[in-house]
């Protein structure tokens, strides 16, 4: 358990820092309305990430089962992530300027359950996030044998994870703001689209050479024991 809650983490602050619409108007209405009401529109944002979450988990359950044990889906979870990495960088070339006022002023309107809502809404129209949830359960499914409760402790951490860099995002919004020029956006979008790729070239070499993998398993547990 404690294994799957560490596996969730690096997931769960790699999610809170991808730059996109929802990152800029979580720090505007933290600067705007408050710590509550940036609170009450990152959970709608979440809820968004939870039902994504279910679709992509039991619309690749039965994949998953059926090739957990064959190193072609660790191929197939890496060359997924690799090409969410590489068309992420791609499209940052095309981008000539970031617009960092990006936000829709009926968001900061003081009322809780607009901003839930609207929330929700921008995350769940963003139909990449499904695609990012799908790699991550491919990649990662196998590695926790598809056991359910194993599963719902490893998105417990990232979600719990994601929500924790949040509230410090929050409350850290003023400063954070001033940091992100078009410039510094830029490179962090292209660090995190070359983490992407990063992990999809190490998924696709454990399921190339799935007896090397082995063998350095059983190295390590050698090691702990």
């Amino acid at each position: 358990m404690i294994n799957d809650i560490l596996a969730g983490i690096p997931w769960g602050i790699f999610l809170s820092f991808m730059i996109g619409p929802v990152f800029f108007i979580l720090l505007e209405t933290s600067i705007i309305k408050g710590f509550r009401a940036a609170l009450v529109f990152d959970l709608g944002v979440i809820l968004g990430d939870i039902v994504f979450i279910g679709i992509a988990y039991l619309g690749s359950y039965r994949l998953i089962q059926s090739l957990k044990d064959q190193p072609a889906l660790f191929i197939f979870g890496g060359v997924l992530m690799l090409a969410y990495g590489i068309i992420s960088f791609i499209q940052l070339k095309k981008e000539q300027k970031i617009n960092t006022d990006i936000i829709d002023k009926e968001i900061v309107k003081k009322n809780y359950i607009s901003l839930f809502i609207k929330g929700f809404l921008l995350n769940i129209i963003n139909i990449g996030v499904l695609g990012f949830w799908l790699a991550i359960i491919i990649s990662v499914g196998p590695k926790l044998e598809m056991q359910t409760p194993r599963m719902i402790t490893f998105f417990i951490a990232v979600i719990g994870t994601y929500l924790f860099v949040d509230c410090i995002k929050i409350l850290l919004a003023k400063q954070l703001k001033t940091k992100l020029t078009p410039i510094n956006i830029l490179k962090i979008k292209k660090g995190i689209s070359i983490i992407m790729m990063v992990f999809g070239m190490v998924l696709i070499t454990q399921g190339w050479f799935p007896e090397e993998k082995e063998m350095v398993k059983k190295a390590f547990d050698k090691i702990d024991n």
